[in-house]
């Protein structure tokens, strides 16, 4: 069984907590779709609501994680032989781990990093970049809301049917455990340089990242620690 999976939080923190959580399940042709709103207790930031459109009157009366249908679904079908497929499969999975313990038993598939491997010359690797960059619009049919957690599902679903014609599912699986050695910065004050130009021209910067930074994508860190 696939699974596609998103979640929208009060913020990207360990400390922060799922608002919402939609799956799409795939299995012989069958298509399960389940959405939920999340209580945890936790007031949703005004910065959180500007970017999922999620408000703290909408989650007012919704189940907590554990309570939710979607949750209850994962738990049924945690089993070896399923795969998630999330865009950013750390950040989904470390959020479902930090919020109630849960541990995925199942393979994964990260389209985020997977893309990163194989569409390299890409400049950004954002889900909302990707679907106009492989123009992914033109296969939707219904009504995609950005940041909603069963529209990036639906689009991190033709994410991946379009990686899957640049490499077979268990090379994706592969993919997803590989750092990525990344070639520029896509933040900060070096956007769009070369990290191997940076490293020789201000190497300390780079050195002060590695210590500062301790929530720096794993894939910049390796590829930083690599240049130096």
């Amino acid at each position: 069984m696939l699974i596609f999976l998103d979640t929208e939080t009060t913020g990207l923190e360990k400390s922060d907590k799922i608002i919402s959580i939609a799956l799409i399940a795939l299995e012989d042709g069958e298509l399960i779709i389940k959405n939920d709103f999340i209580n945890e207790g936790k007031k949703i930031p005004v910065k959180a609501s500007s970017i999922n459109h999620i408000t703290n009157e909408m989650i007012k009366d919704k189940p907590s994680l554990r309570d939710s249908d979607t949750f209850e679904f994962l738990e049924l079908n945690n089993i070896y032989d399923n795969t998630i497929v999330s865009h950013n499969a750390n950040f989904d999975l470390g959020m479902l781990s930090s919020n109630c313990g849960f541990s995925w038993q199942g393979k994964i598939i990260d389209t985020m990093r997977t893309s990163k491997h194989l569409m390299s010359d890409c400049e950004e690797f954002s889900l909302q970049y990707l679907r106009y960059e492989l123009m992914l619009y033109k296969k939707e049919d219904e009504n995609i809301i950005p940041h909603d957690a069963l529209s990036d599902a639906k689009v991190t679903k033709l994410l991946f049917e379009t990686l899957l014609e640049l490499a077979p599912k268990d090379e994706l699986e592969e993919l997803s455990t590989k750092n990525v050695l990344m070639q520029k910065f896509e933040f900060g004050k070096y956007a769009g340089r070369y990290i191997e130009e940076i490293s020789m021209i201000d190497r300390g910067y780079l050195e002060w990242m590695l210590s500062n930074i301790m929530d720096l994508d794993e894939d910049l860190r390796y590829s930083i620690e690599y240049n130096l």
